[in-house]
């Protein structure tokens, strides 16, 4: 299976070769190309999972490739999944598929967009999948490239802006990650940066809360964390609408990993030392997310605000450190990804139609495209945590989990259900419902193949609904092994 795992790290990368090097005439199989090499991934990382040991001691990578790159610097190729990482990495696959699928009909430089599709594939991959923290900035460098030219050759109109903006506190971002990175390899007692070896170490207080707060920094801008937020509306409103599903649904979860991984997972005592801090941004995320999201007239902007309120949710489980919350935490990354991948798939649908993102211009959609309102409307109900489907057995994870520690967090946190659910609703009587407006009479329905899309995301976001214990048994073990490292 060590095969399998790189196989599915590097196959995009080589199907971005091949769909450069196509010829001009057959530019439009550059999608064929990246649906394939896509759809083999997808198999491989389902494989993957299905071969991934459930065990109470499987807490350690599994699938793992060690190999010397750099003896010098003790860097290697270091690569492997466990419960924090293969959740996000199948999860990674199952958009980046369903995204060839929504951007079939691009037409505008098709080989370059399907070619830069894939080399975002293989970076996030690898950002899931190393093990070790040279290897792991690089892949989280090499996501910046592609994703910057996504937005800023196929955005809307503001989209050299946004591409800009996202670019700027991006880098900034990873330049403190890096000078963290840099600490905890010449703190440890060998330098290395082997992320296993560096978890198992002990270090000073102060090195541990140095490192704690450069890293913070570059994952928080990532999630995002309230102040380093403002890029995202800005990225969502401007990018296509794959790249929107792709920005929230998995780019996002980046710096939740980073979080739980090298914050939660290797420096304990900083942890502890900033966790009420922690758990204080969460709540500001979660409540000034969804009021922003209510005020937003646009519909990108509410399900953009509505991901950075949701996003809270992480931070929350990743402050109280009980196994519950943790796995709380990374449930959510995962329901999130589904969640807010599909709704900003519904609102691609809608503006492909309409022409318009204006919720004040829309109105009586309901009667002209019944399956993209009624898909609508379950994605709206996932998002504010209807029993059943995946985002109420994550939120549930997360405040069971938090409230013997953060009561007066996971209260406010609770509330602002409350909120979400009525933001939500109104946007969905002022869209869908109401008389139908008369330049809305000849609007027609999903085709087949958004069809056969979102009815993909759907049935997961109903399945570990259902039966979340499809997720937990991998989520579990991993998320055990760190909140070990905090009992008194």
């Amino acid at each position: 299976m060590e095969a399998a795992l790189n196989l599915a790290i590097w196959l995009p990368f080589v199907a971005a070769i091949a769909i450069v090097l196509l010829p001009v005439a057959q530019e439009r199989n550059a999608r064929r190309v990246a649906l394939g090499a896509s759809g083999i991934v997808l198999l491989l990382a389902a494989l993957l999972a299905l071969s991934f040991s459930r065990l109470p001691a499987a807490g350690a990578p599994q699938f793992a490739t060690n190999l010397p790159w750099i003896p010098q610097l003790r860097v290697a190729y270091f690569v492997g999944l466990d419960g924090l990482s293969l959740p996000m990495f199948l999860l990674n696959a199952f958009l980046v598929f369903l995204a060839i699928l929504v951007s079939w009909n691009t037409t505008l430089r098709p080989r370059e967009y399907f070619a830069l599709l894939m080399v975002l594939e293989t970076a996030v991959s690898g950002v899931f999948a190393s093990l070790d923290f040279f290897l792991f900035f690089l892949f989280w460098e090499l996501e910046l490239a592609p994703m910057f030219l996504l937005i800023g050759i196929w955005g809307s109109a503001r989209r050299e802006y946004a591409a800009m903006k996202f670019i700027l506190y991006t880098v900034a971002g990873s330049a403190f990650m890096l000078v963290g990175i840099l600490v905890l390899y010449f703190a440890a007692p060998v330098n290395s940066f082997d992320m296993v070896y560096l978890a198992a170490q002990q270090y000073s207080p102060a090195v541990q809360s140095a490192v704690w707060l450069l890293l913070f920094i570059g994952f928080a801008v990532k999630i995002p964390i309230f102040p380093f937020h403002t890029w995202l509306p800005d990225a969502h409103t401007e990018a296509p609408t794959a790249i929107s599903v792709l920005l929230a649904g998995v780019l996002l979860k980046m710096g939740a990993y980073g979080l739980l991984r090298a914050n939660v997972g290797m420096l304990p005592e900083a942890t502890r030392q900033f966790a009420m801090a922690l758990a204080v941004l969460a709540v500001i995320n979660v409540l000034y997310g969804a009021l922003v999201a209510m005020m937003q007239s646009d519909l990108k902007r509410v399900i953009a605000n509505s991901s950075i309120s949701h996003m809270g949710y992480v931070v929350l489980g990743a402050s109280a450190l009980t196994p519950m919350a943790l796995e709380g935490a990374v449930f959510q990354m995962f329901a999130h990804g589904t969640i807010t991948g599909l709704l900003f798939i519904m609102v691609g649908l809608v503006y492909d139609r309409t022409h318009t993102r204006e919720i004040s211009d829309l109105g009586g959609l309901a009667g002209r495209m019944p399956f993209i309102a009624v898909t609508f409307v379950v994605a709206a109900l996932a998002s504010l945590g209807l029993p059943g489907l995946s985002g109420f057995v994550a939120e549930f994870l997360v405040f069971v989990g938090s409230f013997p520690v953060w009561r007066w967090a996971t209260v406010l946190a609770v509330f602002t259900i409350v909120v979400t659910a009525g933001y939500m609703l109104w946007l969905l009587e002022r869209v869908f419902f109401g008389p139908e407006r008369p330049q809305w009479g000849r609007l027609g329905d999903a085709s087949r193949l958004e069809v056969a899309t979102v009815s993909a995301l759907l049935a997961v976001i109903v399945l570990v609904g259902v039966f979340p214990a499809l997720l937990g048994g991998i989520i579990i073990p991993s998320v055990s092994a760190i909140a070990a490292r905090y009992v008194v």
